[in-house]
């Protein structure tokens, strides 16, 4: 029994970015009294972890928040960053969310049957809880940060905001996912000398054969592909993301043409000494790779196409405009002109705070579709968390409609079975 001095909701949710915000939707739709708490303000992460250049790089038609999708004048556009938050912002105006920004969560754990969720403002209790804090919870930045020499400028990518924040000197950017192709490509834009550090991400056509490759790729079912239909299964949670960019209408990100540009590439970062960096014979093979996941994708909608008979222009798959020479295993920063460091190397998941048995041998909260193994806890937001779509406005509100449902007949019936197949 709770103590009858705390509130008590039904549903506590925790997070109030698109995957908060769609589960309140929901909630309500069942009639379930709830609140939803935000550490910050709605859509904190698009507001204050994204360059000012930024912009969506999946087309706005893909914004399909549960009943209100995007219908502004430029479905294939893409939005840039202070419309995204407008998006999240009004999506919550229009759901009337019971929102609580500002009150941090600082705990949860069960007592007595029920859930205790201790927040910044106080304590109560829930019949069930919803975690919708995604994955990314800490910027990863790797311990050789610590061997740089004081006199160079380091931040995380999620600190990056434009050019003009750093130091004169060349940049360098470490990482080479979707946010950092795209920070060196903003700073390679501005005239800034760049050296990349690529790692293993793999590229995407934006256009090809008269569309949007999203689109051919949406109408091949790829954004609806199950966890447990993917051939990498759960692992594919690790994979990079592809880049590209929406960036002045969208394109293609092309590292090579940026070298060709006099933006150097270098191996992966394998070591810090000394002032002087230590890389990885493996441009060359990073590059291939990437390129091969380029034509893969276009192989893929030629095929498509081949097979529907569409009517669409010939498309031409991605050939090499630069080679690199013999890779440098070393460079020093100083002789190199490099004045500041942008680490684009990711986020670290925090879950210390949640005082359950909820976590797998990785760390990850181990699910199903975002029903956990502990019975009234549930997760919504993540990335692959069912689909390629879930970690986007495309499906969040399809996953955080799965998890109410299920919570819902859990309170119809308390022995509504935890699905069978746990993720790991």
């Amino acid at each position: 029994m709770r103590a009858p001095s705390l509130p008590h909701h039904p549903a506590v949710v925790v997070g109030g970015g698109q995957a908060g915000l769609s589960a309140s939707h929901h909630l309500k739709r069942h009639g379930i009294d709830h609140v939803v708490f935000e550490r910050n303000r709605i859509a904190h992460a698009w507001r204050s972890q994204r360059w000012d250049a930024f912009c969506l790089v999946t087309p706005n038609w893909q914004c399909q928040l549960p009943d209100f999708p995007y219908a502004g004048p430029e479905p294939h556009g893409f939005m840039p960053r202070d419309e995204i938050v407008a998006y999240v912002e009004a999506f919550a105006r229009h759901i009337d969310a019971p929102l609580r920004e500002g009150v941090a969560v600082e705990r949860v754990s069960r007592r007595n049957g029920v859930f205790l969720v201790e927040t910044s403002e106080g304590a109560v209790t829930a019949d069930a809880v919803i975690l919708a804090v995604s994955a990314y919870h800490l910027p990863n930045t790797p311990r050789m940060s610590e061997s740089v020499p004081d006199a160079i400028v380091q931040i995380h990518s999620s600190a990056y905001r434009n050019p003009q924040q750093l130091p004169e000197g060349a940049v360098l950017v470490v990482g080479s996912g979707q946010s950092g192709c795209q920070i060196a490509e903003d700073l390679h834009l501005a005239g800034r000398k760049v050296h990349l550090v690529v790692g293993s991400a793999p590229r995407c056509p934006r256009f090809y054969r008269g569309r949007d490759a999203v689109d051919w790729l949406d109408d091949l079912g790829q954004y609806d592909m199950t966890v447990e239909q993917h051939p990498l299964g759960e692992k594919v949670r690790r994979n990079a993301n592809h880049y590209l960019t929406g960036r002045d209408g969208g394109r293609d990100i092309d590292l090579r043409r940026f070298a060709a540009e006099g933006m150097v590439l270098h191996g992966r970062l394998t070591g810090i000494d000394d002032g002087s960096l230590t890389l990885a014979d493996d441009l060359a093979r990073n590059l291939d790779a990437a390129d091969a996941v380029y034509n893969g994708i276009c192989g893929l909608i030629d095929r498509h196409i081949a097979d529907n008979a569409i009517a669409a222009p010939e498309g031409t798959h991605y050939e090499p405009v630069w080679q690199p020479g013999e890779p440098a295993r070393r460079l020093d920063l100083a002789a190199s002109g490099i004045g500041s460091i942008v680490w684009s190397t990711g986020f670290r998941s925090d879950w210390s705070w949640v005082d359950l048995p909820l976590l797998d041998e990785n760390g990850y909260p181990s699910h199903r579709r975002g029903v956990t193994g502990v019975d009234g806890v549930y997760v919504v937001g993540m990335p692959w968390l069912w689909t390629w779509g879930s970690g986007r406005f495309l499906s969040v509100g399809r996953d955080a409609g799965f998890v109410v449902d299920h919570l819902a007949a859990r309170g119809r019936d308390r022995a509504a079975p935890v699905p069978a197949r746990l993720a790991v």
